[in-house]
This record gives structure tokens, C-alpha cells and sequence, in this order.
């Protein structure tokens, strides 16, 4: 989840696009990259036995450094909204549990954020931090008896070609 328009907090979409780019996913592994989206992902959500979320998330530790939060150690509840358009995370997970739909197993692997200007490159905290993200994602699959095959060869994600981009151009 995030916004890659806005530096870090689009670390998320950024992590599970390198998953996909560097790792085979089995077809039991649903991956969606949740952007900003709010109840669109709640049908997806509610079908899913065990949820990780990549995310950047907020933390007084320094920027880079990640986090791991599962189960009840998440907090699920509905936040004060100007508008029905404003859903986020906690507010989705508030709804699924007290629908009695929510997973079986949630997992959050965040990252603090170090910049949240209007650009799409992470800054050198978060992709000095984006491998270890990566490997927490797919550890946390690894515990969940999914194991990923390295791919033969690696390509380069949307948003990463996208962030190469920007920063040709503003050299």
C-alpha cells in the first residue's frame, strides 16, 4: 500500500513490486499493489485466509528502519472522516472484524519513512532499506509454508523505471 508519488510513503507498492520482479510467486500468493485505495480492497481482504501488508508506516524509530506488527498488535478502528473517501487501512480492518470477516493471520512489514516530497524515487534510506523489506516479505511467506523461487532473470518494476526516469530528468 501507498502513495508512489510521494517519496516513501509509496515503500509498500515499491517492496511487493521487488518481490514480483526478483521472486516467482506461487498461484496460491494473491499480490495487489493496494496504492491508495480504500474499499476496493475490501472484497480481496475479506476472500484471503492470511494478509501481509507492505506499507510505509508511521513510528518513532529512524527512518529506514522497518517494523513488524501481526495479529492483535494491529490496530483496527474507524478514524473520524471528512469524507467516505477517506478510508484507510485501519478503518478496512475495523469494518472486516466487525463483519466477522476479517483474515485469520494479518501482518504489517513497514517501513519508516524518511521523505514524503512529490517524487517517485525513494529516498537513499528507503532504498538502502528495500532488501530487507523484501526479505521480510518473503520470510513472512516462508513461515506461512510458501516458499519463493529466485527468478532466472530480474527485471526492473514499473515504478522503479519510473523513478530511473525522474531522476534522468533531473540530472
Amino acid at each position: 500500500m501507498g502513495n508512489v508519488l510521494m517519496q516513501d510513503e509509496g515503500i509498500g507498492v515499491r517492496a511487493v513490486e521487488e518481490l514480483e520482479c526478483r521472486f516467482q510467486i506461487p498461484p496460491e500468493v494473491q499480490v495487489l499493489d493496494g496504492g491508495t485505495t480504500g474499499m476496493e480492497l475490501f472484497e480481496p481482504m475479506r476472500q484471503c485466509d492470511c494478509l501481509i501488508i507492505a506499507d510505509a508506516i508511521n513510528s518513532p524509530a529512524a527512518p529506514g528502519s522497518l517494523v513488524r506488527i501481526a495479529n492483535q498488535e494491529i490496530r483496527a478502528f474507524f478514524q473520524t472522516k471528512l469524507s467516505n473517501h477517506q478510508l484507510g487501512l485501519s478503518d478496512l480492518l475495523a469494518l472486516l472484524r466487525l463483519k466477522g470477516e476479517a483474515p485469520n493471520h494479518i501482518v504489517i512489514i513497514g517501513m519508516v519513512p524518511k521523505d514524503l516530497e512529490n517524487r517517485i524515487g525513494l529516498s537513499a534510506e528507503a532504498s538502502a532499506g528495500l532488501p530487507a523489506m523484501v526479505a521480510m516479505l518473503r520470510a513472512e511467506l516462508a513461515e506461512l509454508g510458501v516458499e519463493l523461487a529466485p527468478r532466472r532473470q530480474q527485471g526492473k518494476g514499473h515504478w522503479q523505471r519510473q523513478a530511473d526516469l525522474e531522476l534522468a530528468a533531473c540530472a
